[in-house]
């Protein structure tokens, strides 16, 4: 049992940080009511969680490697329990999106840090089968986030939503110090901070435009500017990493099979950015009260664990590409599913997708990164998941305004199905530069 102590401990802190990015979903309403917020407002509740965490997991990975996962791992379980305090104690709209952005720097080094643990500690099935129930609990704790968000508030009050953190956090703490055990640094050099600055001006630049865009601003001056910025940053940051040990080592993309496992990545994350307008939705349209809106989505959350813990089993024996184009394409079918004919039945069917992607994608990039080298290849995981969701937001956030849900699960549909289309073509094997 002891062996498995470390995935205990890594579940524990990834369960934390993704139940946070949709457990504001139900929750909204009653935050813009209790803090008098706009609707453009409460989209940067869960936004700034999201991009914050896709600027930094790259840098997290790239400190992890450097400093050593346990020291990040405890580094973020203690700024992430600082924040959700903080987050509670918010006395107006302004405050709590600020204390949102700091939570998600803990929650990027639990994200990065917990799949380098996993990739560093086991090997072989016993790999597999770590890497299926991280992806498991991952996808548990995103889904039932709606579902707990929706308790908490409806019977404490949103502050809850993040008090519960606290207590959480500090007893994964206390698990981690004897379950994880004292690592040294995996690579020496200094960091890339100049790689790090660019990243996050560019992806930062590029949310806020079209989260602006979304609210008919596209002619807008700041509009605008905040695109061009973005196009120049992330030149800037092309430049950047050509330096020896950069942040990203833009090597990886020359194989297409890797590329591709990073377009799949960011695809399957188009499902839980849905999840914030399904749930707006459900209270505003169909006027169900939070807990009844939460319960509503728990089909996708019992999907996907029960998938993922079944998959690590079998995983060692089909492609991860195979794994990767049939989860995809369950999520497309999914969203085609709750478009037409029911809502329930198209959340179960996505909740299988994911549950299939995930681990594919996990032992991919697991089997993929070189020596002294887990957190970067975490960090473009996480990071590749995280941004994808954070413009998934901004993206449906437009389809949603400009005709409600229906554009929404359209949206969601044609990019999985292509994606999944594309994942399925055969390529050759993953080769990553040491």
């Amino acid at each position: 049992m002891r062996k498995w102590w470390p995935l205990l401990a890594v579940c524990a802190g990834s369960f934390l940080f993704l139940l946070d990015t949709t457990v504001v979903t139900v929750a909204l309403p009653r935050i813009g009511a209790d803090l008098t917020a706009t609707v453009g407002q409460l989209q940067w509740v869960p936004d700034v969680y999201t991009l914050v965490l896709a600027v930094l997991m790259l840098a997290a990975g790239s400190l992890a490697d450097r400093w050593g996962v346990r020291r990040v791992f405890l580094a973020g379980l203690a700024v992430f329990a600082t924040a959700s305090l903080g987050c509670g104690l918010a006395p107006d709209i302004g405050t709590l999106i600020a204390a949102r952005g700091v939570q998600a720097i803990g929650g990027a080094a639990l994200a990065v840090t917990g799949f380098a643990v996993l990739a560093a500690t086991y090997e072989g099935r016993s790999r597999g089968t770590a890497i299926s129930v991280f992806f498991a609990v991952n996808g548990l704790g995103a889904a039932m986030g709606p579902v707990v968000g929706g308790v908490l508030t409806e019977y404490f009050g949103w502050p809850a939503i993040f008090f519960v953190n606290v207590p959480l956090a500090l007893l994964t703490a206390v698990f981690t110090v004897f379950a994880i055990r004292r690592d040294t640094p995996a690579r020496r050099g200094r960091f890339d901070l100049a790689g790090a600055v660019w990243f996050a001006v560019a992806a930062a630049s590029l949310v806020h435009g079209l989260t602006l865009g979304g609210e008919g601003r596209w002619t807008s001056p700041v509009t605008v500017g905040a695109l061009v910025v973005s196009v120049v940053a992330f030149a800037g940051f092309g430049l950047a990493e050509r330096r020896p040990d950069p942040l990203l080592d833009l090597r990886l993309f020359r194989d297409r099979e890797f590329t591709t496992l990073v377009v799949c990545a960011a695809a399957s994350t188009l499902t839980f950015a849905a999840l914030v307008y399904v749930s707006l939705w459900l209270q505003t349209d169909r006027a169900l009260g939070p807990v009844a809106a939460g319960l509503a989505l728990a089909p996708l959350a019992g999907a996907s664990f029960l998938t993922s813990t079944v998959l690590g089993k079998v995983l060692h024996r089909f492609p991860p590409r195979v794994l990767l184009g049939v989860g995809v394409l369950l999520g497309a079918v999914g969203s085609l599913l709750q478009l037409g004919f029911t809502v329930t039945g198209g959340l179960a069917v996505t909740g299988i997708g994911v549950g299939i992607a995930g681990p594919a994608m996990g032992t991919a990039v697991a089997a993929a990164a070189p020596p002294g080298r887990a957190g970067m290849a975490a960090g473009i995981l996480t990071t590749t998941r995280q941004f994808g969701q954070t413009l998934g937001v901004a993206v449906l956030g437009i389809a949603y305004q400009a005709g409600g849900l229906t554009p929404v699960y359209v949206v969601a549909a044609v990019c999985g199905g292509v994606t999944g289309l594309l994942a399925l073509v055969p390529r050759k094997q993953v080769q990553v530069p040491a």
